[in-house]
């Protein structure tokens, strides 16, 4: 059973993530955290009715070919293929059905398809880079995709980010909203990447996916199991907004500004 910060019996009750598992807030090794992090100390705000009821998705809205990112404008795209999947689980590992995940990424040669990445590796014409996806009965998703490459940044000196993928999604409650990074198992980058090590050592490896031989596709595309926990004890670290005073979830990728 999950318990709440409410006074409240009629609200549902939610269990809170341990604080030392909390990414922080401004971290000196990401540089821009200095102008993304709050000014003020963030504060939890009580859960009420408008933050325990979720936001209603036509099926209509989200198709299949939305999962399918290796398809797009006309042609396939070039490099590893990868199915990508897992569950979605409340804090109290129950399954979280009808949640839209929407992912972006880079390529295979670590470019984003976006006017303000211009760093000279190429971009693929039949590779936008984003995705979406609604979960099913059970709280599982998956969806096939290019492996991304690592790319640099100015960050520091001969700086470069591990391979990831971007994921936003909502839950049962527009507090639920989690943005996110998915890792590869045993990238060379992890110990020079200041986002990663961002991260609580302990919790690190909620962000990091498993390959998945008994779900590779043979002759076809690797894959990657990747379970999202929304809130509690095991929640999934999760990035902040820099403008808000309560502890946000919203973040944006290189191409958008931040990496």
């Amino acid at each position: 059973m999950t318990r709440s910060t409410s006074d409240d019996p009629v609200l549902p009750r939610y269990l809170r993530e341990d604080p030392s598992m909390r990414t922080p807030l401004a971290y000196p090794g990401y540089r821009s955290t200095a102008l993304r992090a709050p000014l003020r100390t963030p504060v939890d705000l009580p859960h009420r009715l408008t933050e325990v009821t979720g936001p209603v998705l036509g099926a209509d809205r989200v198709t299949p070919a939305d999962a399918d990112l290796t398809q797009r404008l006309g042609g396939e795209a070039v490099g590893q293929r990868i199915l990508v999947h897992g569950r979605v689980l409340d804090s109290d590992g129950r399954p979280v059905p009808g949640a839209l995940i929407e992912v972006w990424q880079a390529n295979a040669a670590g470019r984003y398809r976006h006017v303000v990445d211009t760093w000279p590796a190429p971009l693929d014409p039949h590779f936008d880079g984003m995705g979406r996806v609604v979960t099913d009965d059970l709280g599982r998703y998956e969806f096939l995709t290019i492996r991304p490459g690592a790319y640099p940044w100015g960050n520091h000196a001969n700086a470069w980010r591990p391979a990831h993928i971007h994921f936003s999604l909502f839950g049962r409650a527009f507090v639920q909203r989690l943005v996110t990074q998915m890792y590869f198992p045993d990238d060379p980058l992890f110990g020079q990447d200041p986002i990663f090590g961002a991260i609580p050592p302990a919790a690190r490896h909620r962000v990091i996916s498993r390959f998945s031989l008994e779900r590779t596709q043979a002759d076809w595309a690797l894959a990657f199991e990747w379970d999202i926990v929304l809130r509690g004890a095991e929640q999934t670290p999760f990035e902040t907004t820099a403008d808000s005073e309560v502890r946000g979830t919203a973040g944006r990728n290189r191409a958008g500004g931040a990496a």
